[in-house]
């Protein structure tokens, strides 16, 4: 008999965009890669290992969006990595020796067993592909990996619908090259949902998806058990609901817990404290100070940095066992309440991009592993569950029409769509359109004219990444994400104009395909009326 009386469901999302620049010998933008592998992904798989050799039972849903999943397995990316990583053992080896007899010493101690951990994974456990560790976790039933839109594109602000049938298209046929199988459910580019968008992810295979709370509440007709059930959408794909009262435990700054004044503080970092001469050579190679992510302090207070106090890594640790304790036993009575009031076991579905963890709140990572053994050793009020063990479990759901929604500021498009980054789309919307006209009119190009189609195919879906606009929007980045919304128009529209004069600047594509090299194996067919007519026929039938 289950004594469970509901389910919790974990939800990683797990994406950057696709930054590579063999161009250059060092690119300052590639850090954001190197850092989340250091200090999310690579300490995720560390956790599951850990949890497995001691026989903890697990269960977490992981977004695995397709620009992350080519960035681990590229061979330039990878090799860059590596020498990322030495560097920062190298530095560590330094800083164990100076800070001795200072309080410092712990933190550095803490930094070096880190990162010589992770060199361990990355090299003997999963020979330079992290994938293989993801992959691993999966088989054994731990955790499910779901795909994204090929590019982590904004669905609601594509005009044509053979653009969102090559979102959806690419991105399985891309999980099915790197997994071995196809995916079950997806994670839609900022959590945004158009409907009839649904009818794409069947078409392709896939089961379920996730909202934005209002996006089911808001639906038609309104859910009988709010966000704490999932639906069918009425092309019989299932939508499950954030709920907002675990999200706000971690995710807000007024009551979460990454704010806690013993954990890490995130602003202050050794880029900026140490001898210029003696951190420069771990700088990048224009010598400008900047984090090198190591950092010496703990949050403190309402401070100056200047005033931080060192950190106490066995001290955050302790806070990050009582925090994920308090998050369980929080569960543990909302679930019982929801059970009482709803007449049937809930599911608590609890999002959350995945580089908070590790990243943005250092410990998080060490909070996952506690709340994970916690709920193994020290409760039966629930089960942790993946979108597919549920719908397996409990196949009967309300059918409703979800609303349009995205989780982002004020909950629709306005983030993707304003003042600072309407410019995009007039040239966004016309590359598609020749995008979409070449695919028909060339329906079995081979040789250059197939290269050439396929790198448009590449330069089409990187310039539609809804990061370009997101970035633009709250300033962060925002030269960049211009110059590389601007680089993959101009790329395309190079490559889309020779290829209608039909006199192909071979050096031209070869450099294209060069610098962009995401989805090694496209099909820029996947553009084309006919692709969408059979995705749609697939869907209703």
């Amino acid at each position: 008999m289950n004594k469970e009386q509901g389910y919790f469901c974990l939800v990683l999302h797990d994406h950057l965009p696709f930054v590579r620049h063999p161009e250059y010998p060092d690119f300052l933008e590639e850090d954001w890669f190197f850092e989340a592998m250091c200090e999310t992904y690579i300490p995720l798989l560390d956790v599951y290992e850990r949890l497995t050799a001691e026989g903890v039972d697990f269960r977490v849903t992981m977004s695995l969006t397709p620009p992350l999943c080519n960035m681990m397995t590229d061979g330039l990316l990878k090799s860059r990595f590596k020498n990322y990583l030495y560097k920062r053992i190298e530095l560590m080896e330094k800083e164990v020796l100076r800070t001795k007899n200072t309080g410092f010493y712990d933190a550095a101690l803490m930094y070096e067993k880190k990162f010589k951990r992770i060199r361990e994974l990355y090299e003997n456990y999963y020979h330079e592909n992290v994938l293989e560790g993801f992959k691993k976790f999966q088989d054994m039933g731990k955790i499910e990996i779901i795909t994204c839109g090929a590019t982590h594109g904004f669905l609601p602000l594509q005009l044509k619908r053979e653009g969102v049938n090559a979102q959806i298209k690419l991105a399985v046929d891309d999980y099915l090259e790197k997994f071995g199988r196809r995916p079950r459910g997806i994670w839609l580019g900022e959590c945004a949902y158009n409907p009839g968008d649904d009818y794409y992810l069947k078409a392709h295979g896939l089961r379920f998806f996730f909202m934005e709370t209002h996006g089911i509440i808001y639906g038609t007709p309104r859910p009988r058990y709010g966000v704490y059930a999932p639906v069918y959408c009425p092309s019989g794909v299932a939508a499950f609901s954030r709920d907002m009262e675990s999200a706000h435990q971690v995710w807000s700054a007024e009551m979460g817990y990454p704010g806690d004044y013993r954990y890490r503080e995130f602003y202050r970092d050794l880029g900026y404290d140490l001898e210029y001469d003696y951190i420069k050579p771990y700088l990048h190679e224009d010598g400008v100070r900047r984090n090198v992510g190591i950092k010496y302090h703990r949050i403190t207070g309402r401070v100056a940095l200047s005033e931080k106090q060192p950190y106490n890594p066995a001290e955050a640790r302790e806070t990050a066992a009582m925090h994920a304790g308090n998050f369980m036993f929080n569960r543990e009575r909302q679930i019982e309440h929801l059970n009482h009031f709803l007449g049937k076991k809930p599911i608590i579905v609890s999002m959350y991009d995945a580089e908070l963890f590790g990243h943005w709140w250092y410990e998080g990572v060490d909070f996952l592993e506690y709340f994970f053994k916690k709920v193994h050793y020290d409760q039966n009020t629930f089960k942790l569950v993946t979108p597919m063990e549920y719908l397996q479990m409990h196949p009967d759901n309300q059918i409703v029409q979800p609303s349009m929604s995205s989780w982002g500021d004020k909950g629709y498009n306005e983030v993707w769509l304003n003042a600072s980054n309407d410019w995009m789309y007039r040239h966004l919307h016309k590359a598609i359109d020749r995008m979409i006209d070449m695919a028909n009119r060339f329906p079995q190009a081979d040789g250059i004219l197939k290269r050439a189609l396929n790198q448009c195919a590449r330069e089409i879906v990187l310039a539609t990444s809804s990061d370009w606009a997101f970035l633009m929007t709250v300033g962060t980045a925002k030269t960049y994400s211009t110059r590389r919304f601007v680089a993959h128009i101009q790329r395309f529209t190079k490559i889309y104009e020779s290829i209608m004069r039909g006199n192909i600047d071979e050096a031209a594509l070869g450099d294209a395909e060069w610098r962009d090299t995401i989805f090694p194996n496209i099909d820029y067919r996947a553009f084309s009326s006919e692709e969408e007519r059979k995705a749609i026929n697939r869907a209703l039938s």
